[in-house]
């Protein structure tokens, strides 16, 4: 559990780093500052036979450097089939009086700062954009440099393509363009950026913090039904002292299988179920790691009654035995065989395969305990 709030720990740290440092950035890009934007109300005429038709709606929006005036003249787009007005060399079919004239050109190819710098090198008073093919009379405010007294205006495609058709026709169009209302805007595309980032991360870190405390609380549960279960199943274990004169201290004397060490006087040992003992220091990790007898196999805790989930593993059950099981120890317990810690006899033997394991019964092996044995506490 310490593990578990260490990462949970670690994660708020990362999440709140992430976002403080996304609202440095958003502040360094001043995406939060609200920009103004002024909408154009424009007058367009033409003569149609003998009389004069005029339309009048607010169909343009002021490009963000643009002089805001009240601006007239006629309409004249690019010579050629190429209305982008990108190239330098681009001319405008005008007459040569000095009548004030307003360029039309069409969007793509390059940069709003390049085409609008082609039409005022050329006598432009003003810049009429119409927008991409296919977008309808969508107008956006655009970002270009500051020309001195220049009306810059973006209209849509609809509209442009209109106002080109009826100059293509040798129709004399004029224009006239006000200033219309102020909007503000708050959100551009870099805030809306941060704010889909931010959530969608938001969003997952709080998953996750509720997949993790949701599964550490179904696994402490697990846990806490497993370490009553092994206290009340290794009660059932009987425990025994092994005094000077007894048979498994004698000339003949066996080893713990676990550890290789001879048994010794006052050395505690475990009586399992197959009726072989076993260090009890050594043989109750084995146990949790393996939950066989080293000897015979049997299923120790099959036999007990206690049936392991796969995803507690070895090292949850070696955790509980550390930290439960030889923490229950009498005195007297704890005074033997202390040479070596539960993990390192364990480790000196070399895991067997347990494809089955068979029924615990009593062995005649040498190994095999005295009559008096004395239950665990």
């Amino acid at each position: 559990m310490k593990l578990l709030k260490i990462g949970s720990w670690r994660n708020s740290i990362a999440s709140s780093w992430l976002i403080r440092f996304s609202l440095f950035w958003l502040l360094s890009q001043n995406c939060c500052r609200a920009s103004a934007v002024w909408t154009a109300y424009m007058n367009i005429s033409f003569h149609v036979g003998n009389r004069m038709l005029s339309e009048l709606g607010e169909t343009g929006v002021f490009g963000r450097s643009s002089t805001l005036k009240r601006i007239a003249g006629v309409i004249v787009p690019p010579e050629g089939k190429i209305q982008n007005a990108c190239n330098p060399s681009t001319t405008f079919g005008r007459s040569t009086n000095s009548e004030r004239w307003l360029a039309l050109i069409e969007r793509g190819g390059c940069t709003f700062t390049q085409k609008i710098k082609v039409a005022v090198e050329k006598g432009a008073s003003g810049v009429i954009i119409y927008n991409f093919p296919g977008t309808g009379n969508q107008v956006f405010p655009m970002s270009h440099q500051v020309f001195e007294d220049i009306v810059v205006v973006m209209i849509g495609n609809l509209k442009g393509m209109e106002i080109l058709h009826l100059i293509q026709k040798g129709v004399h169009v004029t224009a006239m363009v006000e200033v219309g209302r102020r909007h503000f805007i708050w959100m551009n595309h870099y805030f809306v950026s941060f704010v889909i980032v931010t959530t969608a991360t938001l969003a997952y870190f709080i998953f996750y913090h509720i997949r993790r405390l949701w599964v550490a609380r179904i696994q402490n549960r697990r846990w806490q039904r497993l370490r009553r279960d092994l206290k009340k199943a290794f009660s059932q274990l009987q425990l025994r002292v092994l005094k000077e004169g007894d048979e498994e201290i004698s000339a003949n004397r066996d080893s713990c299988v676990v550890c290789f060490e001879l048994y010794k006087p006052n050395d505690t040992v475990r009586v399992l179920t197959c009726k072989h003992f076993f260090h009890k220091n050594c043989i109750d990790p084995w146990i949790l790691a393996h939950g066989t007898c080293p000897m015979c196999k049997c299923d120790i805790l099959k036999a007990l009654g206690i049936q392991v989930d796969v995803e507690d593993g070895t090292e949850s059950l070696q955790v509980l035995m550390a930290n439960e099981l030889l923490g229950t120890l009498t005195p007297s317990e704890e005074g033997t065989n202390n040479e070596l810690s539960p993990a390192g006899r364990a480790d000196k033997v070399t895991p067997v395969e347990e494809e089955e394991h068979p029924v615990c019964q009593n062995a005649s092996q040498p190994n095999s305990v005295v009559e008096e044995v004395h239950p665990s506490p």
